[in-house]
């Protein structure tokens, strides 16, 4: 992998991680266009993972600090009880890694079409959370959790944007928007951290593909690509969640979405 490879891949995985555009759609569009192979190195990928990963603990470490200070009180008390909602919502995406994690790969290698296709559903979700008004909650409630959970555990379908199914999910169910996005963002950390050790283990038990094709050079700029690139598009998608202007990446999916498509039937 050349360094200028490593950038592109590191860029992309940290700016679609956060913005609803379906990260691992965008990687997968690169890989076809590009020749660009950076998602079959597992190496490559558990970094830029990682690296996005730590860019929320940099932008979210208040709301962090502020759950463990919370939780350390030992007592039921807010902070607990939204702690408790991101472990309720991590069940639904575990029992998928857990039990369907052969099939889900096997989707990944199974080309562009589901990808437009998946695109086009998440325009489709966005839309309709943009024009649907529900009535406003202000606290996520431990089922809407759970709901929004299932959400993230669809969305591991290359195309379908995690953030952006999480986030229009919980504005479907009357969810503050003042507090879905960080709440998408907090829940996804722990999933992500598990399926880095699981990888992690594979490598060095053999039985994955390692890093013998990527050099040092090229893992470190694509881990500093993504961490960057996972700040800016973090504080952003926050920013853009509160002012409702989840439409536009809604029309941009569709484009993208038909586009892919057409590429694919070629």
């Amino acid at each position: 992998m050349s360094y200028l490879e490593a950038l592109i891949l590191g860029l992309l995985q940290g700016l679609t991680e956060y913005l609803p555009v379906s990260s691992s759609g965008h990687l997968a569009i690169a890989s076809a266009l590009f020749g660009v192979e950076g998602e079959e190195n597992l190496t490559f990928t558990i970094a830029v993972h990682i690296a996005t990963v730590l860019s929320t603990l940099v932008i979210l470490w208040k709301e962090i600090a502020w759950i463990f200070k919370g939780l350390f009180k030992f007592k039921m008390n807010h902070e607990t009880r939204y702690a408790l909602n991101i472990l309720v919502s991590m069940i639904p995406v575990g029992i998928v890694g857990v039990f369907f994690k052969d099939e889900v790969e096997a989707i990944f290698g199974s080309g562009l079409l589901i990808v437009g296709i998946m695109l086009l559903v998440t325009a489709s979700l966005l839309a309709f959370s943009y024009y649907y008004k529900p009535r406003v909650k202000q606290e996520i409630s431990i089922a809407d959790a759970f709901v929004i959970g299932l959400a993230q555990a669809v969305a591991v379908l290359p195309g379908l944007s995690r953030s952006g199914s999480t986030i229009a999910t919980g504005l479907l169910l009357g969810d503050s928007k003042e507090k879905l996005a960080q709440f998408s963002f907090l829940m996804v950390i722990p999933p992500i951290l598990g399926e880095a050790l699981l990888d992690g283990m594979d490598i060095l038990k053999g039985s994955a593909s390692g890093a013998s094709d990527i050099s040092l050079g090229a893992m470190i700029i694509g881990f500093a690509a993504a961490f960057t690139a996972g700040c800016l598009a973090c504080k952003w998608m926050i920013n853009i969640v509160r002012k409702g202007k989840l439409v536009y990446f809604a029309i941009y999916c569709a484009v993208v979405g038909i586009a892919t498509l057409i590429i694919s039937a070629l």
